[in-house]
């Protein structure tokens, strides 16, 4: 099994900064990709930013120049760094790895809330 555990989540003021972490373990080898996802009330889960193994790099159209991703391969963690936060990036923040093992190797994290308000 693989575990993912999310934190940095919080309340802050428009204009405002967050880092999330992310952070794999359990009986894997490494880990391929990594992407934060966010889910307002409402809405569907959307991918925000997704990190390869090479180092090859998205972002939703909304958060780029505002939200940076990176991965600490030594220490199985991703990382969400958000700047320049808006009310409209609140949402449930959750995680996914798609890890290389034997068996399953889609795993999500629990969520964590970010709440942009002034």
């Amino acid at each position: 099994q693989v575990q993912l555990v999310e934190s940095g989540g919080g309340l802050v003021q428009p204009g405002g900064s967050l880092r999330l972490s992310c952070a794999a373990s359990g009986d894997f080898f490494s880990i391929n990709v990594w992407g934060w996802y966010r889910q307002a009330p409402g809405n569907a889960r959307d991918l925000v930013a997704g990190i390869k193994s090479g180092g090859l790099i998205n972002y939703a159209d909304s958060v780029k120049g505002r939200f940076t991703i990176s991965r600490d391969d030594a220490k199985n963690m991703a990382y969400l760094q958000m700047n320049d936060l808006k009310p409209e990036d609140t949402a449930v923040y959750y995680c996914n790895a798609e890890v290389v093992r034997i068996g399953p190797n889609d795993y999500w994290g629990q969520g964590t809330q970010v709440t942009v308000s002034s």
